[in-house]
């Protein structure tokens, strides 16, 4: 029989299921993680037009996710804290939050449908905002269907995976649980992402890191400690990203004993499994970084579009809890940019630096918001910075921002990232690219973006090291520091890994710092920090990282002042900020 007259739309079923729920939409992208509260479903993220919705209850319509790759985990526990929305219905492809869903219902039994429209169709459905709609598989309509039961709810589909993806003896034996059931589970979710990304086969990989390990909730404990109790053992060298907690230090700091002992269980769960416990968002630090054309699956949108951007490595942008499954099977969908056509520049991005002088740490990541914000799910070339001679600390800046608004698991730097020495060797001839060209008054709105607190607005707090503080990046604070006093009323505090800790130690740094007044803290990043570092005030917060400068207000409900690391300093000396716009900006916006 056929539905009832109404808007009726068909799509791609990657979770099927009934559901019907009131439309929230959007065309804009939104990242879960920092973007929604897993444990009330409000969207927090207050540079969306949707923020202040609840998804409960709802069906959810944007173009995809993007950000972080712990959108996964905020998806799983959304749907174990039942905050969720009943169905989701993207334009693109979207692998993050699509893989939240799946590990909900291979490993807990819960679900809900998720369908992908054609482009034509998911404008027509913006248009229904606030309308009941009505989802069945692939069919979605505002009108109930006729052939559908009159109760309609999640029905999950038997966690089938595609029949054409080629299997290797080994992959065989996994499936058959030959090598333990974390082994077997871990198997199905790979190859159930396998076939939503259109991957005819498995590859090896020479090591993962793993983003999971992040507190989100009880569901990513469960989730973590079922694979541990199951036997699991990680079959290649696997690396932890950045905790919720420092674990040598959270009790001191204050943090609640529950919160700090789950999120000490949890790491606990991943390094019972044989991961290596080096907690940083940073792992291209650490001497294990991959090198140009290894193929590993990273998880961590800034890792990973660092890995692939500047290292030359190949990984895909790997949500939550595939890393794992990854790291225990060894084997990774070959899709994605693990591809030589899918590292191919789709976007020519040309800033024009004439007359421009002055330029400090701040315009690489104001730069890498706005070009991110430019380029969605497209890989862009940055032609016209070679001049400029980025160091790594500016392409990790550049690459965290533009993770944080991209969904985009790379990017290209004309004469600088390491397969962009000429445009003809990221370019595929038989496409026509279209071209953007970037002005530097064009930066004057994401710097406006970036500093949401108020002229005159005080500060209690100097956040550094998002991602992570490198041992350069340290050494230049000490250097800044040098001779200068700390307002009382100010705390400076930065984040890193063990290793750069450790190694700034040996030479006399952190002691410099913290005779400051700097407080350090590692394993964790400052996504994940809140009481009592971050205290509830009216003071604005003040920050070098565009990722934080944009994810920190929905994250600790304060405003935030972006600028450079002398300005961060400047500014933890004097107790305020006047909102200063860099000096390269202000020539521009004078012009």
């Amino acid at each position: 029989m056929s539905p009832h007259v109404g808007l009726v739309v068909e799509g791609t079923a990657h979770v099927k299921g009934k559901a019907c729920g009131t439309l929230i939409a959007s065309d804009l992208e939104l990242s879960f993680w920092g973007g929604v509260n897993p444990q009330t479903g409000e969207i927090i993220d207050r540079h969306h037009d949707l923020s202040g919705y609840h998804l409960q209850d709802t069906v959810l319509a944007i173009p995809s996710g993007r950000g972080s790759c712990s959108g996964s985990g905020v998806m799983l526990e959304l749907l174990l804290n039942k905050k969720g929305p009943r169905a989701i219905l993207f334009e693109r492809q979207e692998d993050i939050l699509t893989l939240g869903v799946l590990v909900s219902e291979e490993i807990f039994g819960k679900t809900i449908p998720v369908v992908v429209l054609k482009p034509k169709d998911f404008r027509a459905m913006l248009r229904m905002k606030g309308n009941a709609i009505y989802v069945d598989s692939h069919r979605v309509s505002d009108r109930v269907f006729s052939d559908t039961r009159t109760e309609l709810q999640k029905e999950p589909n038997g966690g089938s995976f595609a029949e054409d993806v080629q299997l290797s003896n080994f992959d065989k034996e996994l499936l058959q649980g030959l090598h333990g059931e974390a082994s077997r589970i871990a198997i199905r979710i790979v190859l159930r992402m396998a076939g939503l990304l259109g991957a005819h086969e498995l590859m090896n990989v020479t090591q993962v890191h793993v983003d999971g390990c992040v507190y989100t909730g009880s569901g990513s404990l469960q989730f973590a400690e079922k694979l541990r109790d199951w036997g699991g053992k990680v079959r290649v060298p696997t690396t932890l990203n950045s905790i919720s907690i420092d674990q040598e230090r959270w009790r001191d700091q204050g943090v609640d004993s529950s919160f700090g002992e789950a999120a000490a269980k949890l790491a606990k769960a991943y390094t019972d499994m044989g991961s290596k416990p080096t907690f940083t968002c940073a792992p291209y630090q650490l001497q294990s970084a991959p090198r140009k054309g290894e193929q590993v699956a990273w998880a961590e949108s800034n890792a990973v579009v660092y890995a692939n951007s500047v290292l030359g490595a190949r990984t895909m942008k790997y949500p939550d809890y595939l890393d794992i499954c990854i790291a225990l099977t060894g084997r990774a969908p070959k899709a994605g940019p693990h591809v030589d056509i899918n590292r191919m520049a789709s976007l020519i991005v040309t800033v024009d630096l004439q007359d421009v002088e002055g330029i400090d740490d701040s315009f690489f990541p104001i730069l890498g918001y706005h070009v991110g914000s430019i380029a969605a799910n497209r890989i862009p070339v940055v032609i016209g910075l070679q001049n400029l001679a980025p160091s790594k600390d500016d392409l990790k800046a550049f690459g965290a921002a533009f993770a944080t608004v991209s969904s985009a698991p790379m990017f290209h730097m004309l004469g600088v990232t390491p397969e962009a020495a000429l445009l003809s060797n990221i370019m595929d001839e038989t496409h026509q690219v279209p071209s953007v060209a970037v002005r530097m008054e064009d930066l004057i709105e994401p710097w406006q973006k970036l500093n949401s607190a108020h002229e005159h607005q005080s500060i209690d707090l100097v956040s550094l090291g998002n991602p992570h503080f490198s041992i350069k990046e340290i050494k230049t604070l000490a250097l800044l520091c040098e001779g200068l006093a700390k307002s009382q009323d100010v705390s400076i505090v930065v984040t890193c890994g063990r290793s750069s800790y450790s190694l700034a130690s040996q030479a006399g740094w952190v002691e410099q710092l913290e005779n400051f007044g700097v407080e350090f803290i590692t394993d964790t990043c400052w996504c994940m920090i809140t009481k009592p570092t971050i205290l509830t005030t009216e003071n604005a917060i003040m920050t070098n990282s565009g990722k934080y400068a944009h994810y920190g207000p929905g994250l600790t409900g304060r405003k935030f002042f972006f600028g450079s690391l002398m300005q961060c300093v400047e500014a933890a000396c004097r107790g305020t900020y006047a909102k200063e716009m860099p000096q390269w900006l202000l020539n521009t916006s004078g012009r």
